[in-house]
C-alpha cells in the first residue's frame, strides 16, 4: 500500500455539561479529523477516516504546560505525524506502517516542542492520542482498499511475519487475526459514566439543563434502561470514596427496582490519585464491609495509582488484585509497560481507541496471551469517535461490555452518525447494537458523512 496524502481538520465540540476526573474538570473539547487516500496494486485507492478528541486534559497532566497550551501542541503533532506518514508513504500494512511511525514520534514530539517553546515535551500518552485518528484513518482505508472489514486484513495473507516481530517471543506463530473475531458481537452493555460532578437526584441539581435529555442517575436509568454505571472516585478522601459508591447503589437500586431490574455492575476510576495499592486494599474492605451487594457488584477497578509505574515500584497491586480486577489504563503506552504492570500486579488491561487502533490490536492480543481481563474504554467519544471504540470492543472476544459517554457530555457529533447507526446512539435496554458495526472499513461507516478528501 501506498500512503497518498493525510489531511487533518478540527471539529469543536462543546459539552451540554462539565465532566470532572482526577481532580479535572473538561467542559469543551475538539475532535482530530483526518481523511487519507491509500493505492494499492493496480492503482486502485481508497478513502479512509478517523476522527478521535484531543484529549489533553487527560493525557497531558502537567505542572509546566496549561491545558491550553497543550492542546494546540497535540494537533501540532497531529499534523506532523500526518505528514511524517506520508513522506514514510509506502507500506506492507497499517500495523507495519503506524509501528514504524511510532518509532519516529519522539523526534516529532522535539520539533513541536521547539516552535512552540514548550518546557517539556509531549509524553508519550499525548503522542498516541494525538496521532490516533491518522492510525484509524489508515486501518479504514486498507479495509476500504481490499472491500473487507478492517478487522478481516490482519492475517498471514495480508502482513507477512508474526506477532514476535511487535511484541516478543512469545508470539511466535500468532497473527492479529487469532486474537479478533471475523463477525463483531451482536449487542453490548454500555457503561455509563457517573463523574464526580454529576447530579444522582434532584436535589443535587442548581439549575437544570433542559435541553431533552436526562440529567439525574435514576432518569438515565430509566431512559435507556442502563445496567452498568462507570463510577469516577477521589482516590484521595477514602470516606468520600466509600460513601459516593454507597450514594450511587442506593440511588441506582431504588431506580432499578422501580424497572424491576434485579443485576447491575460498576466499575470504579480512581484516576491514578490512590498514593498506593494500601489505599485500594482499604477501601475494598471498608465497602464489602458497609454493603456487600455494593461490593459484588463492582466488576473491576481502573489505574488506581500513578501512571508512571517505573517511578513507583513500591505500588504493588498483588493484594488489590485478589479482590477484584485491577487494570492498567494511563500507564498503559506500549508493550513494556503492559509487562510491567504485569509485575506489579495488575491483572487486567483497559484498551483506548484514542491511544492507537495498531496500538489496541497488539496490546489487546498481548492481554488475551497472557490471560490478562480486559475492557475497552473511551475518551468521552462522540460520532466517528465511539462508533470506532465499540467496533473495537465488539471485535476483542473477551471484551464484555464498551464505555460511551459522548451522549452524556458531548452528544452533538453523534446527530449525523445516528442516522445511520441509530441503535448504536439510541439506548433502551442498556445495550448498543454492535452487530450492525460491519462491511468495509473499521465498520462499514458511509463515507459521505465525512466529507473526504
Amino acid at each position: 500500500m501506498h500512503l497518498l496524502s493525510a489531511d487533518v481538520a478540527l471539529e469543536p465540540v462543546p459539552f451540554r455539561a462539565p465532566l470532572k476526573f482526577g481532580g479535572r474538570v473538561v467542559d469543551r473539547t475538539q475532535l482530530i479529523n483526518v481523511t487519507v487516500r491509500l493505492e494499492g496494486e493496480g492503482g486502485r485507492t481508497a478513502v479512509g477516516f478517523g476522527s478521535m478528541p484531543v484529549g489533553n486534559v487527560w493525557a497531558w497532566p502537567s505542572s509546566q504546560v496549561e491545558p491550553d497550551t497543550a492542546e494546540p501542541a497535540m494537533i501540532d503533532f497531529a499534523r506532523e505525524a500526518a505528514a511524517e506518514a506520508v513522506r514514510l508513504g509506502k507500506s506492507e500494512h497499517p500495523v507495519v506502517l503506524m509501528t514504524d511511525l511510532m518509532r519516529r514520534y519522539d523526534d516529532v514530539a522535539i520539533d513541536v516542542r521547539q516552535r512552540a517553546s514548550l518546557p517539556e515535551s509531549l509524553p508519550k500518552l499525548a503522542q498516541l492520542v494525538a496521532a490516533s485518528s491518522l492510525d484509524a484513518a489508515v486501518h479504514d482505508a486498507f479495509g476500504r482498499l481490499h472491500a473487507k472489514s478492517s478487522y478481516d486484513v490482519l492475517g498471514p495473507e495480508y502482513m507477512s511475519g508474526d506477532l514476535s516481530r511487535f511484541l516478543d517471543d512469545r508470539f511466535v506463530g500468532d497473527t492479529l487475526d487469532q486474537f479478533t473475531s471475523r463477525t463483531p458481537k451482536p449487542t453490548m452493555p454500555l457503561y455509563h459514566l457517573v463523574g464526580a460532578l454529576d447530579p444522582l437526584t434532584d436535589d443535587d441539581i442548581e439549575q437544570r439543563i433542559d435541553d431533552g435529555l436526562p440529567e439525574t442517575l435514576p432518569e438515565w436509568i430509566a431512559a435507556e434502561g442502563l445496567t452498568h454505571l462507570k463510577i469516577k472516585l477521589a482516590g484521595d478522601d477514602l470516606a468520600w470514596d466509600v460513601d459516593r459508591v454507597l450514594r450511587v447503589d442506593a440511588v441506582t437500586a431504588d431506580a432499578q427496582s422501580r424497572r424491576g431490574c434485579e443485576q447491575w455492575y460498576y466499575s470504579l476510576d480512581f484516576n491514578e490519585k490512590c498514593e498506593n495499592a494500601e489505599y485500594v486494599v482499604e477501601f475494598l474492605s471498608k465497602l464489602q464491609e458497609r454493603s456487600p451487594a455494593a461490593y459484588g457488584r463492582v466488576q473491576y477497578l481502573e489505574q488506581p495509582t500513578s501512571r508512571h509505574l517505573r517511578k513507583s515500584p513500591d505500588q504493588q497491586m498483588h493484594a488489590a488484585a485478589k479482590l477484584k480486577p485491577v487494570v492498567i489504563d494511563e500507564a498503559l503506552t506500549d508493550y513494556e509497560s503492559l509487562l510491567t504492570a504485569v509485575d506489579l500486579g495488575y491483572s487486567g488491561v483497559a484498551l483506548k481507541a484514542c491511544k492507537g487502533h495498531t496500538e489496541s490490536l497488539l496490546l489487546g492480543a498481548a492481554a488475551q496471551k497472557l490471560g490478562l481481563f480486559l475492557c475497552v474504554q473511551d475518551l468521552t467519544c462522540p460520532g466517528y469517535s465511539f462508533l470506532h471504540s465499540a467496533s473495537l470492543a465488539a471485535r476483542i472476544p473477551t471484551v464484555a461490555a464498551i464505555e460511551g459517554n459522548g451522549r452524556q457530555y458531548c452528544p452533538a457529533p453523534n446527530e449525523k452518525w445516528a442516522k445511520s447507526y441509530p441503535e448504536m446512539f439510541g439506548l433502551s435496554d442498556g445495550t448498543v447494537q454492535t452487530a450492525d458495526l460491519t462491511n468495509e472499513g473499521l465498520f462499514g461507516a458511509k463515507i459521505e458523512n465525512h466529507d473526504p478528501v
